[in-house]
């Protein structure tokens, strides 16, 4: 264990108390008895989030009427949470905007990024992507290249899904037949974090365009999308961002590509001028190319609490906890549960880490229901894999030593072993 906070609780107590982000536990309204290991898959409400929602519902919409998408900047709020966000992933303003869903987003810079690989390199045709990748991310990409292969039918164009893993490293899938590389910068399970720098710098010596998902790393790890030099970005608002269930996600475009991006689903919103409901497309000058159609405004607009939050927080004390909760889990685990089998499964390494940890265990999933029953809540991930999100934020050193002993008492009394626990939920 790298930190030098010890493995006792008494210990623990004190080190929650110089903690610089402690103060940050009250802007989250957490249930009473809960420890909540599950922020890598949906954030707690932050404080104000529900009255924000009211304010929209009861005045903006309910008084102001259609009137509020002028007067209270409905219109405009993509793009002034999208500058928001940006600051949050090493973006400029102007590159990102706030819209739809992380898959649909994906869409929109994987078709982008091929229209210039084929103004450019045309014999470029393969996406490249994980196959530990979240299966969304894979699907997209299939689904592209169905596309193109469907009207390229007659052609020799022919465009492929290649996918890495322990028998096709990166550097060897990296050729010149590379148009897209797509990674998530945070894997899903493992929570194995890529080298966002040296990636993007290899897949441009390949003269490949680089789209990274950071679903599992914005508001989490400290990401800079221009200093990385990437090209496009994805993610969602609702994990460590806060933003609520089903939230929508975000899109950013390096500057250098704002003269030449493309997006096939060109709906009215990213028209250069909307509402002069022309008979033909003229795509606007900037980022908002990346809207498609009427934004979903009560829960974009409680986007903006989480949002707030994230950006009072310094990233890096920010990261430096995310890494001693994880190095403390792990511990734990190993010292209080290592007879249980438990298997780690995300990398011990600092640079490689993301902020949630893994364990893969072939009870895993009755072992989280059982869990969650009493009141510690992470989550399950096929095969096999307990996940834990660490969110500095508002979890505290206590919180895990807790969890680990809730853990340490479940395993040992294998209570884990009911039926009510193996019963599979439509949502894991």
């Amino acid at each position: 264990m790298s930190t030098s906070i010890q493995t006792d609780r008494t210990s623990l107590q004190a080190a929650d108390a110089a903690d610089p982000l402690s103060a940050f536990r009250d802007r989250f309204s957490l249930p009473e008895g809960v420890i909540y290991l599950d922020g890598n898959s949906l954030g707690p409400l932050p404080r104000g989030a529900a009255e924000r929602a009211a304010e929209v519902i009861n005045n903006e919409w309910g008084q102001g009427l259609i009137r509020s998408w002028n007067t209270s900047g409905w219109f405009e709020l993509p793009s002034r949470l999208g500058d928001k966000l940006s600051k949050i992933i090493g973006g400029n303003d102007g590159e990102t905007v706030v819209t739809d869903t992380t898959s649909l987003n994906l869409f929109k810079a994987l078709a982008s990024a091929v229209r210039i690989q084929q103004q450019d390199a045309p014999t470029k045709r393969v996406i490249l992507t994980e196959r530990d990748n979240f299966p969304t991310d894979i699907y997209i990409a299939e689904g592209i290249s169905d596309f193109l292969n469907s009207v390229n039918a007659e052609t020799n164009e022919h465009y492929e899904v290649r996918l890495i893993d322990e028998n096709l490293p990166l550097e060897k899938a990296l050729d010149d037949s590379v148009a897209v590389v797509a990674l998530s910068h945070v894997n899903y399970r493992t929570g194995a974090m890529w080298d966002m720098d040296a990636v993007t710098a290899a897949a441009h010596q390949a003269g490949a365009l680089i789209v990274w998902d950071l679903a599992h790393a914005a508001g989490a790890v400290p990401v800079d999308l221009n200093g990385a030099n990437a090209d496009y970005a994805v993610g969602c608002t609702y994990k460590y961002l806060n933003g609520g269930p089903g939230s929508p996600a975000f899109i950013w475009v390096n500057g250098r590509h704002q003269g030449r991006f493309w997006q096939p689903l060109t709906g009215w919103w990213s028209h250069a001028a909307p509402f002069a409901m022309s008979d033909s497309y003229t795509a606007a000058n900037d980022v908002r190319r990346f809207l498609c159609g009427t934004q979903p405004i009560t829960s974009m607009a409680m986007i903006e609490c989480g949002l707030d939050v994230s950006l009072e927080a310094d990233m890096d004390l920010v990261r430096v906890k995310s890494l001693a909760l994880a190095d403390l889990f792990i511990a734990l685990v190993r010292e209080r549960c290592g007879e249980f089998g438990l298997e780690l499964v995300t990398p011990e390494s600092h640079a490689e880490r993301g902020s949630h940890v893994s364990f893969r265990h072939p009870e895993g999933y009755a072992i989280i229901q059982a869990l969650i029953d009493r009141g510690v809540i992470g989550d399950y991930r096929e095969p096999e894999v307990l996940r834990f999100g660490l969110t500095p934020l508002y979890l505290s050193y206590t919180d895990i030593w807790d969890a680990v002993e809730i853990l340490r008492d479940i395993l040992e009394s294998k209570s884990w072993d009911a039926p009510a626990y193996r019963a599979r939920h439509a949502v894991t």
